[in-house]
């Protein structure tokens, strides 16, 4: 009975706590792949800097209507384009290279996104658009989470192998003929899409985290792309589970729960996964007594 209480009571009696759980899982099942791309990409921090690119956008959707759904995540969707397109942009017409320009968009698109949403709103205001609340997810922002992970998949299936290709050798992709530039440009669009998706719930400066450390996570444990996607997005499902149930009895804020718990999966695999610290010290350790 304590179990019950403790790990499905808050589900059974809320609905904005299975709310809550549905958007999570969601979030996990779209997050879980693109993560994994940006960590075999090398562009994990570009994936901290995208989800900052949202901010002026979303700010402006705020300015025109408010806390409106619609409205803000046009205007995220829209500037995390903008800056995605910019950055590959510069990164060909100038010496910068692309992480130097996310970089740059970053500091500059975090500043506008603060100034603007505190220009016309109150400190509640500014607090929810950067952390967000998933326990006050409704329906409309649900189906825009579902709609965006059903996208993400079905996209990514669709252009998986010329993606992979281009992650792991694009110079093949380019000599068979490949539009390596297009499919960069598909998968930037949909980090963006899911960091907007993230934002409904989880606001700009924790969106990013159940996107990169149930990745992270993974690589630690498996190395096969299938199993690192499959293992990401089920760590994402623990880790959204795990903090709702934490923010639900100890009463803290339910975004940097789940983050916390995602968190937590990290250093237990980093500490204990296949290629985490503890394994290659037992492996070199019995490398010497050999």
């Amino acid at each position: 009975m304590a179990l019950y209480e403790l790990l499905l009571q808050p589900f059974a009696e809320f609905a904005f706590m299975r709310r809550a759980l549905v958007a999570s899982l969601a979030l996990a099942f779209g997050c879980g792949p693109v993560g994994v791309l940006l960590v075999l990409r090398r562009m994990s921090l570009v994936g901290d800097a995208m989800s900052h690119a949202i901010l002026p956008g979303a700010a402006v959707g705020f300015l025109m209507a408010g806390l409106s759904l619609g409205w803000m995540s046009v205007g995220g969707l829209l500037a995390g384009l903008a800056v995605a397109l910019g950055s590959g942009l510069l990164s060909r017409a100038t010496v910068l290279p692309e992480d130097a320009s996310f970089a740059a968009f970053y500091a500059v698109a975090l500043a506008a996104g603060v100034l603007l949403v505190s220009w016309k709103g109150s400190n509640v205001d500014l607090m929810h658009v950067l952390f967000g609340s998933v326990l006050a997810v409704d329906d409309d922002a649900l189906l825009l989470i579902a709609a965006v992970a059903t996208l993400t998949l079905l996209l990514g299936a669709a252009i998986y192998r010329p993606l992979v290709t281009e992650c792991f050798d694009p110079g093949f992709l380019r000599q068979v003929g490949g539009r390596g530039g297009f499919y960069h440009m598909a998968f930037m669009a949909l980090v963006v899409l899911n960091l907007v998706a993230a934002f409904q719930a989880l606001g700009t400066l924790m969106a990013v985290g159940l996107m990169m450390l149930p990745a992270v996570s993974a690589r630690l444990w498996a190395t096969r792309l299938w199993s690192l996607m499959a293992l990401s997005v089920a760590f994402g499902i623990a880790a959204g589970y795990g903090g709702l149930v934490l923010s639900f009895h100890v009463d803290v804020p339910s975004g940097p729960a789940i983050v916390l718990a995602a968190g937590a999966l990290y250093v237990s695999s980093l500490l204990l996964g296949r290629e985490g610290l503890l394994r290659r010290h037992l492996a070199r350790f019995r490398h010497l007594e050999a």
